[in-house]
């Protein structure tokens, strides 16, 4: 591999000068940034290829808005359809196709799956359309079966890549009929100790951040909401799921930085923003580190067979 950059270099030297191929030569031999285990990116509807950036911030997430069609195709965002934006066309099939190219992974500092979120949006919303979008979902995952987080007769198994579901009102009850599936429910701080939402059906808790907290970022947290976010986050991590928190406030990139510093000293495991450079900047600067277990923490206690298979830093899922 060195020969061959070299080589390459010398080429280009003799055509633009020895300044122009040094200047490539960084170029070419720079490292991609790290994985932002953290990184998660929320696109809207003019997003033409949602994807492509994404990954090359190293962002660890997507969440993307899907309208489902009349016949059950899945079409890329909330407004009118447009012919080859599709959820396959356009994430699904580059996504697990670089994930088949890299062995089971996305990037080879790969430590947790990369979550896809798909929300379901759009005005035809009755229950046999999202029957059917649920269905054509399912089958395109299957598809890729080998890449992809499974739950498999109530046993949890990560791959590269973790489906969640939101947006469909009744989806824990489809998931729940499936004894091998492969797309997850997403869940609220609610779902915590319940036994209608064990962490195999409902790995990560997903909540705007408005529902619970008023702090914008722009002045010091107070005490009591550190406090109340700290304790909600340790009791999801205690309960065997992975905290993600959108909808953040829409302030100053300073106010920003301060709310997406908070989230990370709590330990929450994915921070979601629409604003894809400043977090990526920001998660490559200020890393999320999960904070010890409380001593006096209870472990949870798993389904029969069911786990929640855990990195040294966070849950896989």
């Amino acid at each position: 591999m060195a020969n061959n950059v070299a080589t390459l270099l010398g080429g280009l030297a003799g055509v633009a000068g020895v300044t122009g191929a040094a200047t490539l030569g960084v170029a070419v031999t720079r490292r991609p940034g790290p994985y932002l285990s953290a990184g998660h990116a929320l696109v809207g509807n003019q997003a033409e290829d949602p994807l492509p950036g994404v990954l090359r911030r190293g962002l660890a997430g997507l969440t993307v808005p899907v309208r489902p069609g009349p016949h059950g195709e899945l079409f890329l965002g909330s407004g009118q359809p447009r012919p080859g934006r599709t959820l396959r066309r356009m994430v699904l099939s580059p996504l697990l196709a670089r994930a088949k190219a890299y062995g089971g992974r996305l990037r080879r500092d790969q430590r947790v799956p990369f979550r896809l979120v798909v929300e379901f949006t759009g005005p035809n919303r009755d229950a046999d359309t999202l029957l059917r979008a649920y269905r054509m979902l399912d089958q395109q995952l299957r598809d890729h079966a080998p890449l992809l987080s499974r739950c498999i007769d109530g046993r949890l198994e990560p791959g590269a890549v973790t489906v969640a579901i939101t947006g469909i009102v009744d989806v824990r009850d489809l998931l729940a009929t499936q004894t091998r599936r492969y797309a997850f429910a997403d869940g609220s701080f609610d779902d915590l100790g319940t036994a209608s939402a064990p962490p195999a059906l409902v790995p990560m808790i997903s909540e705007p951040w408005s529902r619970r907290f008023g702090w914008d970022g722009r002045e010091p947290i107070s005490a009591e909401e550190r406090h109340l976010l700290h304790a909600l986050v340790r009791s999801a991590h205690e309960d065997g799921r992975t905290v993600r928190i959108n909808g953040l406030p829409a302030g100053s990139r300073r106010a920003r930085q301060a709310v997406w510093t908070e989230l990370g000293e709590a330990g929450v495991d994915v921070i979601a923003d629409a604003d894809q450079v400043g977090l990526a900047r920001h998660l490559r600067r200020h890393p999320v580190r999960r904070p010890a277990p409380h001593p006096a923490a209870r472990r949870p206690t798993p389904t029969p067979r069911a786990t929640t298979a855990r990195t040294d830093t966070a849950p896989v899922v």
